[in-house]
């Protein structure tokens, strides 16, 4: 493995002013920083978008690639079956989605709690701050 998609899903290009008591004060500059001191030799490719067919695009690059992704899905995480259904293409070729989130959704609006991604994802890793990305890359860099 020489490469690892980190893809944010919408308002993610916020972080640092939205909502810190949430999201906390990390941009996504931040989280990129933090998971480039940690990559070694492997390159991490961070990307965001607001767009969900964006977002779908890129999944389907990381299968046909077979890319290992960290997924921060954002709002998606709760309705978008298109999403989940590309997740699903990616785990089912055998390759990695770990889905990512900076808070506990499970400790949040009740809307929140359901996450349509999740039981096609490799794994969750959720209310650690920017440090969920870090965990996230740790399991997927030791499953490689």
């Amino acid at each position: 493995m020489d490469r690892v998609l980190v893809l944010n899903g919408p308002n993610l290009n916020r972080l640092g002013t939205r909502e810190p008591e949430v999201y906390g004060t990390a941009t996504l500059e931040d989280v990129r920083a933090g998971l480039v001191a940690r990559a070694g030799d492997v390159e991490i490719d961070l990307r965001q978008t607001n767009d969900e067919a964006t977002l779908i695009g890129w999944l389907h690059e990381a299968v046909d690639a077979r890319t290992p992704v960290i997924l921060n899905p954002a709002a998606f995480t709760h309705y978008s079956y298109a999403l989940r259904d590309a997740v699903a293409l990616v785990t089912g070729a055998g390759v990695a989605v770990i889905e990512v989130h900076l808070s506990n959704p499970h400790a949040r609006e009740q809307f929140r709690h359901t996450s349509v991604v999740s039981g096609v994802s490799t794994g969750v890793i959720a209310g650690f701050g920017e440090k969920s990305y870090h965990l996230a890359l740790d399991a997927i860099l030791r499953s490689s």
